[in-house]
């Protein structure tokens, strides 16, 4: 669910006048000599231009960069979680919200076994969202409603409802001041932490286009990174105006779940940044699995359109 282009001229100049016939001719030699080797050099320069351009990898070009991941470690994942928010915390130990009306919760999980270790489940009438960390206290939105809770994150006590500003609540993401959101549109919200009103919002774009189905967030190095819910893309997102700075390509992961049997689940969704020890953590909906990623730019050109028919909804 956005393309971020020498003249050359030459001036020949003629003498008015020529003291001798031999000289005239001497000169017009010269010049059509001349005339031939600028423009044999010329095309030569247009030709090595044209080259630098076709070879540059996409990494050094201007515009969003392409990403895929190489699995770097793999972690157990409970495959009933319906993965709505999801955060790292410290300690390898892990944050997570799950959804589904009646099996919603907001959870503290090792990331190294994957054990619960502290669970706070949700009334019936809640399907949870997403999920983030300020200071000591966890932010959580639910579908459908604009209500949200804080919890303790110590305990997973909720002592506070609130009511949020945006259309539907989906994702959340904090720089550690303000909190992003998200609410299954094209819109990026920052909310004020205090009294979570709606403070600045940016309609997110690529190539012109707008990306909607914005999902799951998570703030990492000064972007906003977004699942693109039903896609096996990440969005990598400027807080600033909203344009996309790059995508995240992970097909690779469902797939190999998929290939080990693993045929119930359900979309990637689920992003956590480790930022002490610079670790990507991902996962998706009822995935039996969590995975740390590294990322790698992609080479190669890709047609017009195709990021636009992967990601872009």
């Amino acid at each position: 669910m956005a393309s971020k282009r020498h003249n050359k001229q030459i001036n020949k100049r003629f003498g008015a006048k020529s003291n001798t016939t031999m000289n005239t001719r001497f000169s017009y030699r010269k010049i059509s000599i001349l005339i031939p080797v600028v423009f044999v050099f010329a095309s030569l320069l247009i030709l090595a231009i044209f080259l630098n351009i076709w070879k540059t990898p996409v990494s050094s070009r201007r515009g969003p960069q392409i990403y895929t991941a190489e699995i770097v470690n793999e972690f157990p994942h409970d495959r009933n979680a319906f993965t709505q928010g999801l955060l790292y915390a410290e300690n390898d130990t892990l944050f997570e919200s799950t959804g589904l009306n009646g099996k919603s919760s907001v959870r503290q999980v090792a990331l190294r076994t994957g054990k619960v270790q502290n669970l706070q489940k949700m009334d019936y009438s809640y399907f949870g969202e997403g999920l983030t960390l300020l200071g000591k206290r966890l932010f959580q939105v639910t579908w459908l409603t604009n209500t949200g809770f804080i919890y303790d994150r110590y305990n997973l006590s909720k002592f506070k409802t609130f009511t949020h500003q945006m259309r539907d609540g989906w994702g959340l993401a904090t720089d550690g001041n303000v909190l992003y959101g998200s609410d299954g549109s094209s819109t990026l919200y920052q909310i004020d932490p205090q009294t979570l009103k709606v403070t600045e919002k940016h309609i997110v774009k690529y190539n012109g286009h707008e990306v909607s189905q914005l999902n799951e967030l998570e703030y990492i190095n000064g972007e906003v990174w977004a699942n693109i819910w039903q896609t096996d893309c990440i969005a990598r997102i400027s807080h600033k105006d909203g344009a996309v700075l790059g995508w995240i390509l992970l097909p690779n992961l469902r797939e190999k779940l998929l290939k080990a049997g693993n045929r119930n689940i359900d979309v990637l969704n689920g992003i956590a940044w480790d930022s002490d020890n610079k670790r990507i953590f991902v996962t998706g909906k009822l995935w039996p699995k969590l995975y740390e990623i590294k990322l790698h730019p992609v080479k190669q050109h890709f047609k017009a359109g195709v990021i636009e028919e992967l990601c872009v909804r």
